[in-house]
């Protein structure tokens, strides 16, 4: 925390005095604990993921949904402790797993909670990110994490630092994915359908920019064989934040758009998930506190 380095930005600050890029400094900050049904049906199961929404991010992504933490800043302080309570609150309340969404700029103290716990977690551990990630802190998290959601957001380097701030995101995700499928594995699933370790790399279909998204599957399935990992085609844009300050963010994916991604990733023969159209809408945008409210 004195120097950081988590992210690839390794932008070296001493988050003990002050933030990083990230906005975030040396305590943990989350604005959401709670179980959440709108996970890929192998993760979600019928109560749903135990998903934590850490704040801050690495990205600087001008369309995120949940900008009011990733940029905003909203949410609220957690000790260590109180980090390994609400994860084991969450398995209480009957979650599939603990889900860490952005966890990247805290995976320090996210390893010390869940060593905290030790073997009274018994459910898998979900690393929720969006792709632009160091390999070395990756590797922080030992065996810890067996399941990995990374985002895969762009191959052009131009889109990634109009829309991300992230030139560099498309071979820095790539090599991120190549190392979470070197700790996690092929897929595995349990006798009811739900993956205990494996990558699903989530890729949200953008407006206006379906070649690039067919070219991002096409360099996917250069890199990694089908039976490697999941892919999971998303629907979901909603102009939010910024979007409306890029002209081609300005609207929701067509249908077309959103069917040509999905054709390329059949013609590839992954296996994986495709998201139903109506998912593109705000009310699916979850509630996020500034307070503690659990």
């Amino acid at each position: 925390m004195k120097h950081c380095t988590l992210c690839p930005r390794k932008c070296g600050i001493d988050r003990t005095k002050t933030i990083g890029f990230c906005g975030q400094s040396d305590k943990v900050r989350i604005a959401r604990a709670d179980l959440h049904m709108w996970e890929e049906p192998c993760l979600g199961g019928e109560k749903g993921s135990g998903t934590v929404f850490f704040s801050g991010c690495s990205l600087r992504c001008c369309f995120c949904q949940n900008y009011e933490i990733s940029a905003q800043g909203k949410g609220f302080e957690l000790t260590v402790k109180e980090l390994a309570e609400t994860f084991l609150r969450l398995q209480d309340m009957g979650a599939a797993n603990i889900d860490l969404v952005s966890p990247t700029h805290f995976v320090p103290q996210i390893c010390d909670a869940l060593d905290l716990l030790g073997s009274d977690l018994k459910i898998p551990v979900v690393y929720n990110c969006g792709g632009y990630e160091s390999t070395e802190t990756l590797r922080m998290l030992g065996d810890r994490v067996k399941i990995f959601l990374p985002d895969l957001k762009y191959f052009d380097s131009e889109l990634s630092s109009e829309y991300s701030a992230a030139p560099d995101y498309f071979p820095t995700a790539m090599t991120a994915i190549r190392e979470m499928v070197s700790i996690a594995g092929k897929p595995q699933f349990d006798k009811n359908g739900m993956l205990i370790s494996g990558v699903i790399v989530r890729h949200l279909v953008l407006p206006n920019h379906r070649h690039d998204s067919i070219e991002l599957m096409q360099k996917l399935g250069e890199n990694f064989s089908t039976d490697e990992l999941l892919v999971s085609i998303m629907s979901q844009f909603v102009p939010v934040y910024k979007a409306f300050e890029h002209k081609k963010l300005s609207r929701r994916t067509s249908t077309f758009e959103y069917k040509s991604v999905i054709s390329e990733v059949e013609k590839l023969g992954f296996d994986g998930y495709f998201q139903q159209r109506s998912s593109a809408d705000t009310d699916f945008i979850p509630t996020f506190y500034d307070r503690k409210y659990y």
